[in-house]
């Protein structure tokens, strides 16, 4: 070679090895682009199995049309589709995948078993790849349709294989892969099988089935149906009432033209048609599927498929807006309120889903702004969250010097949300969430194993396959922190111990929130963090909230013990507590000064 030559040109086998990695980065990816050309397929059943989290072995079998011994021998080519035949073509693409990379991509990096066989045909074919070489041929008895075998993945590019996240993590992404394929195609019967274990079991049928299926029946009964049509759109689908929301957006599925897409875009479409109806920070449970002109959408944005690119972006979330809008008017979302004579609260699912009933101490005050309900927390929920921080926080927090209340006046709230103290140098706005939030984070932390409270009823938890997928991984957390936890049903954990710092627990939707939130990262590797995350959500969801009236006494106690705290000054999620403006600043702003 000539010493002077830098450029070279890879061989063939380094150029499929590289593109593979565009198209198959994790075991979820064989599974996504092997189950989408079954659908291609027109198959109504699909089963997939997976070992050692897919790394090992992957197989997904179904009914559909299956191939020819002609058909069978070229698909592993690079770019062999049956999906188009000309430029014009991907235009207009209606089928799921048809890159015509994913069977070459996954050859290239794996061993590959091939069984298919056409309905009307006596026998089926069998290929098998290495390292994307086609090895042999043969004729074989089969069943009618496709099975694909992938074994050993990354075997041949050790590098990539040492990225993959822990069997649980991956389990989860396959999880994840699978339900969202199934919410897409609820006509089309799933199983997700692993190490011999059903994960996940979905019959065919509409889709509010598949809602009920893999999010549960207590979601479901909190959906509401979502069927619009714009000049660009249709919408159709279920969007969660706004009682019933999430820290983050794991909970949401976005389809266009049925093909399952991560948006961002879509999520804060979404966002946006609740305007008020959420608090900061929640996020509502979306299942939506946006029918929009084909050659109005680019799917061909991404080598996975996982995002697509509108000519008109702006004005089609302006219509997903629109129809999201559009079904939470038409419903009633102040829920009734029945007092009963027992103190106890309870909180009962109805049998009819379209009117909840809450049981509640006291009756809600719902503010209908626009024919939507918001709702705002009772003076005595408030007093109830200050008091059971107050009993313990201030006898075992370290002094502190860093802020003196002492000769401070508060003078009130603004919008139930800011508390107002005038100093003796200005004045502080304090965000009464932000800093009870930080005063039950050291609390939680301090007492976290200081014990566990036995639950007169038991909870029960219902997780979506892909949270029970990596649940078994996080149980001794949870146990050692107080809870204690056992399998109750297919997807369902049943809570009988929760620990001390909880209180009385009246209502699973902290737990759950809790419970959901450390299962959707399923990346928390060390575990110290574990913990923290887990008393980050705690605090949170014990704390008083955004909107909560407080009387001054109930003002006064907060500040007390935020003066107590360890770092005052922010909340566990490093968002300020105190902002304060000195008499000068204030000068500045009324132009005072010169």
């Amino acid at each position: 070679m000539d010493d002077n030559r830098r450029i070279h040109i890879l061989d063939e086998a380094t150029i499929n090895k590289i593109a593979a990695g565009e198209v198959i980065e994790r075991p979820a990816s064989i599974v996504k682009e092997l189950i989408e050309n079954s659908i291609d397929a027109s198959a109504t059943d699909v089963r997939v199995e997976v070992r050692g989290s897919g790394s090992k072995l992957t197989s997904v079998l179904d009914n559909g049309e299956g191939m020819s011994r002609e058909d069978a021998e070229i698909a592993f080519n690079k770019h062999a589709t049956s999906k188009i035949r000309n430029i014009e073509d991907i235009e207009e693409v209606q089928t799921m995948g048809f890159r015509g990379e994913a069977l070459s991509s996954i050859a290239a990096v794996a061993h590959v078993e091939l069984v298919s066989r056409k309905h009307d045909a006596l026998s089926g074919v069998k290929v098998q790849v290495t390292g994307g070489i086609v090895e042999d041929v043969s004729e074989i008895g089969s069943s009618p349709g496709t099975k694909i075998v992938v074994k050993d993945l990354f075997y041949n590019t050790p590098a990539r294989r040492k990225y993959l996240k822990s069997a649980r993590t991956e389990l989860s992404h396959i999880t994840d892969t699978v339900m969202r394929l199934a919410l897409a195609n609820p006509n089309v019967s799933f199983t997700l099988v692993s190490e011999g274990r059903v994960i996940l079991r979905a019959p065919a049928g509409d889709i509010f089935d598949r809602i009920i299926q893999l999010l549960g029946s207590d979601i479901a009964k909190t959906m509401l149906p979502v069927k619009y049509e714009g000049e660009l759109v249709k919408v159709s689908g279920f969007i969660s009432k706004p009682e019933i929301s999430r820290t983050g957006k794991d909970m949401q599925y976005f389809f266009v033209n049925g093909r399952s897409i991560a948006s961002a875009a879509m999520s804060n479409a979404v966002l946006m048609g609740y305007y008020s109806l959420l608090p900061k920070g929640r996020q509502p449970l979306a299942v939506l599927n946006v029918s929009v002109n084909l050659k109005e959408v680019d799917v061909n944005v991404h080598p996975a498929k996982r995002h697509v690119r509108f000519s008109r972006e702006s004005d089609v979330m302006d219509e997903l807006t629109r129809a999201v809008e559009d079904a939470l008017a038409n419903q009633e979302l102040i829920p009734e309120v029945k007092l009963k004579s027992s103190k106890k609260a309870q909180f009962q699912m109805p049998l009819n889903p379209e009117k909840p009933m809450i049981e509640a101490e006291s009756p809600a005050v719902p503010v209908v702004k626009e024919s939507k309900a918001a709702y705002r927390a009772s003076a005595k929920d408030t007093e109830k969250r200050i008091r059971r921080s107050e009993r313990t926080f201030l006898d075992e927090a370290p002094e502190s010097i860093r802020i003196a209340l002492k000769d401070m006046k508060i003078i009130g709230q603004v919008h139930d949300l800011y508390i107002i103290v005038e100093s003796e140098d200005g004045l502080m706005l304090i965000d009464q969430h932000a800093a009870h939030e930080r005063i039950m984070y050291e609390q939680i932390r301090r007492k976290a194993s200081s014990g566990w409270q036995e639950l007169l009823e038991p909870l029960t938890i219902d997780l979506t396959p892909r949270e029970k997928a990596i649940m078994q991984e996080y149980i001794p957390y949870f146990e050692e922190m107080g809870f204690a936890l056992s399998e109750f049903g297919p997807n369902t954990y049943i809570i009988t111990a929760v620990p001390h710092v909880f209180g009385k627990v009246q209502d699973p939707s902290g737990i759950r929130d809790m419970v959901s939130e450390i299962l959707s990262t399923g990346r928390i590797k060390d575990k110290n963090n574990i913990y923290d995350h887990m008393y980050k959500t705690m605090a949170c969801r014990a704390a008083i909230k955004a909107g909560a009236p407080c009387t001054i006494e109930q003002m006064t106690n907060l500040l007390e013990q935020l003066e107590k705290a360890e770092n005052p000054f922010t909340c566990p999620h490093g968002r300020p507590t105190i902002i304060s403006l000195t008499m000068d600043e204030l000068a500045k702003l009324f132009k005072r000064t010169g």
